[in-house]
């Protein structure tokens, strides 16, 4: 893949991820404290998933980091595990892709 793409993709990524995480650490609460053992519970729920969500964006965005340093030391587009040529389809797709499509069904147990 062209460098000067790799680099548009991933910093449209990187913008994307950023800007979600703004929204959702901007985002106070305004409804009233809630003292219902229920709601309690509900509220606890909702935190705990708010705070997964932030952890999967935190992740996503430390792959963009990953991605923006295999680009700058040459080896961007290239599996992490082979050393194979990651297509460049997939690299459109998922600009912060770190092996072949083949390689990441095996590494996520599929």
């Amino acid at each position: 893949m062209d460098p000067d793409r790799a680099r548009e993709l991933l910093t449209a990524e990187r913008q994307r991820l950023e800007r979600l995480l703004r929204r959702r650490a901007g985002v106070p609460s305004d409804e009233p404290s809630r003292t219902d053992a229920a709601d309690l519970g509900s509220d606890v729920f909702e935190e705990e998933l708010d705070e997964g969500l932030a952890e999967e964006l935190e992740a996503k965005l430390a792959a963009v980091t990953r991605a923006e340093q295999r680009l700058a030391d040459g080896t961007y587009g290239i599996s992490i595990e082979s050393g194979d040529p990651i297509p460049d389809g997939r690299l459109e797709v998922y600009p912060t892709a770190e092996r072949t499509a083949e390689e990441q069904a095996r590494y996520d147990g599929g």
